[in-house]
């Protein structure tokens, strides 16, 4: 009897345990506060947005948000004279995605990107444009609470009649 009511007691605690775990996971969310980001020559510049900061990568008219982190292993940049193309990957555990589809819609548009369409479900893409680019931004949540986005950056060609 005694050690049936430890094993209860056990599975108790320890469900108190990854309770605690996931509702700590949970507090962190995306805030970025709307004022007009400062940008600079170079590869990245850096705006403060509340206790994060809002970077531009490799293109200087996307705005990424500072919670996210950069994976270069899985991201690559192509330059050439006449343009720069490529795909920047992040990840991040427990953001909000409506915060960071929020986060995206008002920041390109700031930054001259017209909303081509977007699509919200299991993953959400969001697409934009420029007279001559293009860019694709796909938020993917995981089942182990991880938020992968994906932003594809590339020039707009258009087909010949």
């Amino acid at each position: 009897m005694k050690n049936i009511f430890r094993k209860k007691s056990g599975m108790i605690l320890l469900l108190v345990f990854l309770l605690g775990l996931i509702w700590i996971g949970c507090s962190s969310t995306l805030k970025e506060r709307r004022d007009e980001p400062g940008k600079t020559q170079g590869q990245e510049s850096v705006t403060s947005g509340g206790k994060h900061f809002s970077r531009y990568y490799f293109f200087d008219d996307v705005l990424v948000p500072g919670e996210l982190n950069y994976k270069p292993s899985k991201s690559f940049i192509y330059e050439a004279p006449q343009f720069k193309a490529g795909v920047m990957c992040f990840s991040k555990w427990r953001i909000d995605e409506d915060s960071l589809i929020s986060f995206f819609n008002y920041n390109m548009e700031k930054d001259n990107w017209k909303i081509v369409n977007s699509c919200r479900g299991k993953e959400s893409f969001l697409s934009f444009s420029k007279p001559d680019r293009t860019c694709t931004i796909r938020i993917m949540e995981k089942w182990t609470g991880s938020t992968q986005v994906e932003i594809r950056v590339g020039p707009l060609v258009e087909k010949k009649k």
